[in-house]
C-alpha cells in the first residue's frame, strides 16, 4: 500500500488551466473520491497521477517516493476505466491474467491470484466466457479483478459505473465497497455522481475549476458546507436556498424571508451574527430537515411551519412534495404517507439546528 502527495500540481491544455496549483495528501489505505461537476478537472488529476498525463508543474509523490518522471507501469498502480479496457478476444481467465503473463509471474501464481479475484468478485463460474458473452456488470467486475490480481499499492478508478443501469451500479458500489474493506489498499475513485461520492468515500475532494472547493468526510461536507457551491452539489434533491434578512434584536437573531415570514435562530447559531443585522443571506434547509408535525412536543431548534402542497413525488419509501417556504418554491422530503394530494394544507417542522446560511456576494457560509 501507499499514501498519496500532490504538492502545487498544474496542468494545462493550450490555454485551458485544468489544474491549478493543487495539493493533496491521501493517506496509505483510504478510499478517497474525487467528485465534481463535468470539466472541473477530476479525471486530469486522476490520470497524472496514473502517469497517462504529465504535470506541467508540481510533485506528485506516490508511498514517499517522487513519480513524476516514472512511465505508468513503473509507478505500480492498478487502474479501472469506464470502458473496462478488455480484449475480446481473450476468456475471462485471459483478460485478468493478462497484466500477470506480461510481467513473467509464475503460471502457478497467475492461477492462484485469477482464482482468488474471481471468487472475490464472484465470477468463478465465467472464466471461461468472452466478453461479448457478459452482461455490463460483469464486464466491469473482470476489469476490476484484473486490477485487483496486480497486487498493486495504488488503485484509480476513472468513473467505472458511468455506462450501467441504475440497479447494477448500485450493486457495484456494493461490490467496491466491500473490495477496499478486504483489500484495505490505498483507492482514488473519480466520479460526477454525487450519491457514489457519499456513500464509497471516507473522504470526499470536491472539486471545481481545477482547484479543491472542499474535502473532508462525506457528512461533514454534507451538513458542514463552507461555500454555496458544496451546499448545492451534495445531496439529492438539492438544498433549498431562500432568500432572506436577517433581523438581530439583542440575544435573539431571526431570518426574515423576503414574504414577511420570520424563523427564530436557534441559540446555537446566533452566537456569530450579533452584528449581522440587516444583512442578507440564503437560508439553505435541506429537504431531509423538514417533517410532519405531530402532537409531540417540539425539541429546541425546531419549528413548526404552515404551507401548502404543490408538486408531489412518491418514491416508495419517502415522497417529495414542493411547498413555499418566505414565498418561494422549496422541495420537502417526508415520509411516505406524509402527504396526500396536491394543494393539500399541511404543517411541518423544520430543523434549524441544521440551517445553513450563506452569503450571497460571496457564496461563503457564515452560520
Amino acid at each position: 500500500m501507499a499514501d498519496v502527495k500532490l504538492s502545487g500540481v498544474h496542468k494545462y491544455y493550450g490555454n485551458v488551466h485544468a489544474v491549478r496549483g493543487l495539493d493533496l495528501t491521501i493517506a496509505d489505505g483510504e478510499f478517497a473520491v474525487l467528485v465534481g461537476p463535468s470539466g472541473c478537472g477530476k479525471s486530469t488529476l486522476l490520470r497524472t497521477i496514473a502517469g497517462l498525463e504529465d504535470p506541467d508543474d508540481g510533485t506528485i509523490m506516490i508511498g514517499g517516493a517522487v513519480v513524476n518522471d516514472l512511465r505508468p507501469r513503473e509507478r505500480n498502480i492498478a487502474m479501472v476505466f469506464q470502458n473496462y479496457a478488455l480484449y475480446p478476444y481473450l476468456t475471462v481467465n485471459e483478460n485478468i491474467a493478462f497484466g500477470l503473463r506480461a510481467r513473467k509471474t509464475p503460471e502457478l501464481e497467475v492461477r492462484k491470484r485469477v482464482n482468488e479475484a474471481a471468487e472475490m468478485l464472484g465470477i468463478g463460474n465465467l472464466l471461461g466466457r468472452y466478453p461479448r458473452q457478459l452482461s455490463g456488470g460483469q464486464r466491469q467486475r473482470v476489469a476490476i479483478g484484473r486490477a485487483i490480481v496486480r497486487k498493486a499499492s495504488l488503485f484509480l478508478f476513472d468513473e467505472p459505473l458511468s455506462n450501467l443501469d441504475a440497479q447494477l451500479r448500485d450493486e457495484m458500489r456494493t461490490e467496491i465497497k466491500r473490495l477496499h474493506q478486504e483489500i484495505t489498499t490505498t483507492m482514488i475513485y473519480v466520479t460526477h455522481d454525487q450519491v457514489e461520492a457519499m456513500t464509497l468515500a471516507d473522504r470526499i475532494v470536491l472539486l471545481r475549476d481545477g482547484q479543491i472547493e472542499q474535502q473532508g468526510a462525506p457528512i461533514e461536507l454534507f451538513e458542514q458546507p463552507r461555500t454555496s457551491f458544496v451546499a448545492r452539489f451534495l445531496g439529492s434533491p438539492s438544498i433549498n436556498l431562500i432568500p432572506a434578512t436577517l433581523r438581530v434584536e439583542g440575544n435573539d437573531v431571526t431570518v426574515v424571508f423576503q414574504s414577511g415570514e420570520s424563523l427564530p435562530l436557534p441559540p446555537a447559531k446566533v452566537t456569530s451574527l450579533r452584528s449581522a443585522n440587516g444583512q442578507q443571506v440564503l437560508a439553505g434547509i435541506r429537504p431531509q430537515h423538514f417533517g410532519r408535525a405531530t402532537g409531540a412536543p417540539l425539541r429546541d431548534g425546531v419549528v413548526r411551519y404552515s404551507t401548502v402542497t404543490d408538486l408531489i413525488q412518491p418514491t416508495g419509501t419517502r415522497t417529495f412534495t414542493t411547498i413555499k417556504v418566505g414565498g418561494v418554491d422549496a422541495v420537502a422530503e417526508l415520509q411516505a404517507h406524509d402527504v396526500g394530494r396536491h394543494g393539500e394544507q399541511i404543517e411541518l417542522t423544520i430543523d434549524l439546528n441544521r440551517l445553513v446560511l450563506i452569503d450571497p456576494a460571496s457564496g461563503l457560509v457564515i452560520a
